[in-house]
């Protein structure tokens, strides 16, 4: 059951007091999805501030007082499963906070977006203050503007090339595995990885500290920009906080690790916020986007898709990408662009490629199984992409005319297929990590509510968990083990879970399960739900006019049950 009091407005007694959500069932209990969130931000700086261990990085000498902040060493020697069970648990209890919130959501709980953002905005910055964990790749980045800051060529040379002949006091901190790798980033991004160490000096812990900052402030302009995208509807805004800057999934997997992601996006954001108003603008920054890494280019298509029906538009669209896009891979560094495509070539442990390119990898070389895999991930992409089409709701983006087609709106248009392409690459592609979910958190934050936020916290959450510990380092044979198999198989197989998952979806859409194996009871109502608060109210008529008659699989698709909340009694 879920009870909505009244509660006693502060200031103008002569005011109406508003519902307040009281909910009778936990698991749509707000209190215990807050509790969650803050709890996972918890777990997570209480064992970075433990300092070095299986799951923080050793950062070197401190020679100030700038964070990250850890004990010194020698105070204490965190145990391995210590630390790890800590970092298991902060993600587990994070990933219950976020299905929880979503699930009082869907029940009534109408968060203030403004309180909730400051929330998120908090643990992001109370994250930084302390080393990363599990993953080693801020120490790469360190490494290729450290190559930069000496005058060489980070596409072209790799950190172990010098720092096999040499010592360097930035680059013997690197860890394996990718320290004979050349860079992979975009020209943007190397510029920041240069800044940090211009900041930083010749000191691993701070060019870290700028790193962790050149991460969490995109991170936090970006979940900014997806709030302006739902401006006007407080219900959506709050959705969006929820999903992104207070998403204790993302908090982990990209502020928690120092990720680049949020730069590429912050960009792309920003180039969303003028679909409806400057085509010319809107590609210079999903240019911007591509600059800092390649893979931000399915928001690209998915633009350029918007504006399919007007080719004015969409050629300004791209004269906008091909400005920044052109100086930054022709003009100033010409080999960029093939070095950032190298991650397509590569299979990741967690993913669902991984058990079918070991198994062909015993009857034919390295190489061909890579081919193989790379082309049914790649049919992959293009089936699911199309299935995905067909049942994610159409839910007009905030701002839109009442009587205008959202099937016309370029914003909306482009969010939906933002959303549609960036979930089909993250479940087929066969090189995939917790991190890269952020190009999918951020168009679902704004869309309407359906499978896909159960599949993205599902996945999230076991992709998280299989790279802790995460690091290339010497384990204890039992937490090696048991890392392992998270990782190579429990991972792979709950990935292959959402592609069926999504399957599924497609095959009877008006299944509210995830996995509706068994047989409905009941047959399914005719009617579709209706549009709530996804859009401003028009009449019969013109809502008639301006969504077009659709097959009974889409009809039963649209749904947006977070913005009409139900109630049970």
């Amino acid at each position: 059951m879920t009870a909505a009091k009244h509660k006693r407005r502060r200031g103008n007694p002569a005011k109406p007091s508003g519902p307040r959500y009281r909910p009778a069932i936990w698991h749509r209990n707000h209190q215990f999805a807050l509790f969650g969130i803050v709890g996972a931000t918890a777990l997570t700086l209480l064992v970075g501030f433990l300092g070095p261990s299986a799951v923080t990085l050793t950062l070197g000498p401190r020679h100030s007082y700038l964070p990250p902040w850890y004990l010194p060493a020698g105070v204490i020697k965190p145990n391995e499963w210590f630390v790890s069970i800590l970092i298991w648990a902060a993600i587990i209890l994070g990933a219950l906070g976020l299905w929880v919130g979503l699930r009082a959501m869907a029940d009534g709980w109408k968060p203030r977006y403004k309180k909730l953002f400051g929330l998120g905005t908090v643990l992001s910055l109370l994250t930084i203050c302390v080393p990363p964990l599990t993953s080693a790749d801020v120490l790469m980045y360190a490494a290729y503007g450290r190559l930069q800051a000496i005058g060489r060529d980070p596409y072209e040379i790799t950190p172990a090339e010098v720092f096999r002949g040499q010592f360097d006091p930035v680059l013997s901190w690197t860890e394996r595995p990718w320290q004979d790798t050349p860079s992979v980033y975009g020209p943007i991004t190397s510029w920041t990885q240069l800044l940090a160490n211009k900041l930083g000096g010749d000191n691993m812990h701070d060019i870290v500290f700028w790193l962790q900052v050149f991460s969490v402030v995109p991170f936090i302009l970006a979940c900014a920009g997806v709030l302006m995208l739902a401006h006007g509807d407080p219900r959506r805004q709050g959705r969006a906080a929820l999903l992104t800057i207070a998403n204790p999934l993302l908090i982990w997997a990209v502020v928690a690790g120092a990720h680049n992601e949020a730069l590429a996006v912050m960009f792309a954001v920003a180039g969303l916020l003028f679909m409806r108003k400057n085509p010319f603008v809107a590609g210079l920054g999903i240019g911007l986007a591509g600059c800092a890494k390649v893979s931000i280019g399915l928001w690209g298509l998915a633009m350029l898709w918007a504006y399919r029906r007007e080719p004015k538009k969409a050629l300004l669209l791209c004269l906008g990408t091909a400005v920044p896009m052109g100086l930054a891979y022709v003009l100033w560094q010409p080999t960029a662009f093939l070095q950032s495509l190298r991650n397509g070539g590569y299979v990741s442990v967690g993913s669902w490629a991984n058990p079918l390119y070991r198994l062909l990898d015993v009857f034919m070389t390295g190489y061909h199984a890579k081919i193989i895999v790379g082309v049914i991930s790649y049919i992959g992409l293009i089936i699911i992409a199309w299935m995905l089409s067909r049942v994610v709701p159409w839910t007009a983006a905030p701002g839109l005319d009442k009587d205008a087609d959202l099937r016309r709106d370029p914003l909306t248009i482009a969010l939906r297929t933002a959303l549609v392409l960036s979930v089909a690459w993250l479940i087929t592609s066969m090189y995939t990590l917790s991190w890269y979910d952020l190009l999918a958190w951020m168009p679902l934050a704004v869309l309407a509510a359906s499978k896909l936020d159960q599949i993205m916290v599902i996945r999230g959450a076991a992709l998280s968990l299989a790279y802790v510990p995460g690091r290339a380092i010497d384990l204890g044979k039992a937490l090696d083990f048991t890392a392992t198999r998270m990782r190579d198989t429990v991972s792979p197989i709950i990935q292959m879970a959402m592609v069926l998952a999504v399957i599924l979806w497609w095959r009877q859409p008006d299944r509210p399960e995830l996995f509706p194996f068994k047989k409905s009871k009941a047959p399914p109502t005719a009617s579709a739900p209706q549009l709530s608060e996804s859009r401003p109210k028009a009449s019969k008529t013109a809502a008639a006019r301006s969504s077009p008659p659709q097959p009974a699989r889409a009809r039963a698709a649209i749904s947006v049950r977070e913005f009409a909340p139900r109630r049970k009694s």
